[in-house]
């Protein structure tokens, strides 16, 4: 005769049982970052797949959310600005709100994806109600400290960053040298979650002649191009260096920047010269990439960089760091080119070398989007929600999959 445990796990382990999760996180589209871009991919795969999505985030400032028109069930809660950074706010506090939430509301699981003060109150309330909670790593935040002038804190930080994820019972990372490095800082349950690039929207066939010539340059001229936030922790100042080690020997070549951020007044100072496009969506940020020629990735603080994968596949010669996923992605000499973490002179060299062989920059630009013709986002997703699943099947709380709520369906647009 079956035991109640054994009847849990059965209910747990049933396919495919729909799932109902709590997403919670600071960001989401329609801002325009990684994280944001990242979490509305996944949102938009699983309820493809019929699970359920219960959003909870931050309100933004003149608020337009699509999240009604897609189906998705938003919580928002109240936030204050983050310095430096625009319109994108953090979470405060609510820990308690959340906690009566999931009380009559109880999803399976909690996702939380940013390690703000709301996505503290999340793993509070969901350890509270004995909730299975999962997390993702998105940022060096710890990493960040140095550019702002808080070097101090950095001890802090990553303190609170490993307590927060280790209070979870899996933190996703994207890449395989990520999971390793955070083990070995004391974080637990870390996993594998890659991800994915778009191949149908960022493509070399993209490439608009009529851009490149209202960037005022012809078809035989090089485009150096950088997409991506124009802020202190992306290290820029280098690609203008290397930008101009490269004009030193080909005059007729332009940089062009894709983005926006707190250090573009200065920039737009320091290289009067550059092209500054501001943010740019969908088809056209397609047709900014497709439509260069060497993309100079030069941050050290991220944890992936989207901005790698996109570049491959558009079709561009990349020179990176060897970090995040330049370093799984990139083979030198390949598919782009790789130079030791922190070394500039390197790196300038490396620009100017790819930027002066004509015949080997065209080598790589043929090499780069069948190298990440692979990184489609279905598996993707397929990963997450395997992630979900095992802790599930390890909770065993006695709250079923597809077990009725205590309460109706989540109320849309509630406040936390």
């Amino acid at each position: 005769m079956s035991t109640t445990e054994d009847l849990l796990v059965e209910a747990y382990t049933a396919q495919p049982a729909s799932l109902r999760i709590a997403v919670v996180t600071e960001t989401f589209p329609p801002e325009v970052n990684g994280v944001a871009m990242t979490l509305g991919r996944i949102v938009d795969g699983l309820m493809r797949r019929g699970h359920s999505v219960q959003l909870v985030r931050p309100r933004q400032p003149r608020e337009h959310s699509n999240a009604a028109i897609l189906g998705i069930d938003e919580v928002l809660s109240p936030g204050a600005p983050v310095p430096t950074y625009g319109d994108m706010r953090f979470g405060l506090p609510v820990k308690r709100r959340l906690t009566h939430l999931w009380s009559a509301q109880r999803p399976d699981i909690v996702h939380v994806a940013t390690e703000g003060p709301l996505g503290w109150s999340a793993v509070a309330a969901a350890r509270r109600l004995h909730l299975p909670i999962t997390s993702s790593y998105h940022t060096n935040f710890q990493s960040y400290t140095r550019h702002y002038g808080l070097g101090l804190l950095k001890t802090t930080v990553e303190n609170y960053l490993r307590k927060l994820h280790n209070h979870t019972q899996t933190t996703m990372v994207p890449t395989r040298t990520l999971m390793l490095d955070l083990q070995n800082r004391g974080y637990h349950h870390v996993k594998l979650l890659a991800r994915g690039v778009s191949n149908t929207l960022f493509c070399p066939t993209r490439r608009s002649p009529a851009l490149r010539r209202s960037w005022g340059v012809e078809d035989s001229d090089l485009v150096v191009l950088l997409v991506g936030r124009l802020a202190k922790e992306k290290n820029v100042g280098l690609v203008i260096t290397a930008y101009r080690a490269i004009a030193s020997l080909q005059p007729g070549a332009r940089l062009v920047f894709v983005g926006d951020g707190p250090l573009r007044a200065a920039l737009q100072t320091a290289c009067p010269e550059a092209i500054f496009a501001g943010m740019r969506q969908g088809e056209d940020l397609a047709a900014h990439y497709a439509s260069g020629d060497l993309f100079l990735f030069s941050s050290l603080t991220e944890t992936f960089g989207n901005v790698v994968p996109e570049a491959l596949a558009s079709g561009l010669a990349v020179v990176s760091y060897a970090c995040a996923a330049a370093q799984e992605l990139i083979t030198t000499d390949v598919n782009g080119v790789l130079v030791p973490v922190g070394d500039e002179s390197q790196f300038i060299s490396a620009a100017v070398r790819t930027a002066q062989n004509a015949s080997n920059r065209d080598a790589l630009r043929s090499a780069a989007a069948p190298s990440v013709a692979h990184l489609g986002w279905e598996s993707i997703f397929d990963t997450f929600v395997e992630h979900l699943r095992r802790v599930l099947e390890s909770q065993c709380s006695g709250f079923p999959i597809g077990a009725p709520q205590v309460a109706p369906g989540y109320v849309r647009q509630a406040s936390a």
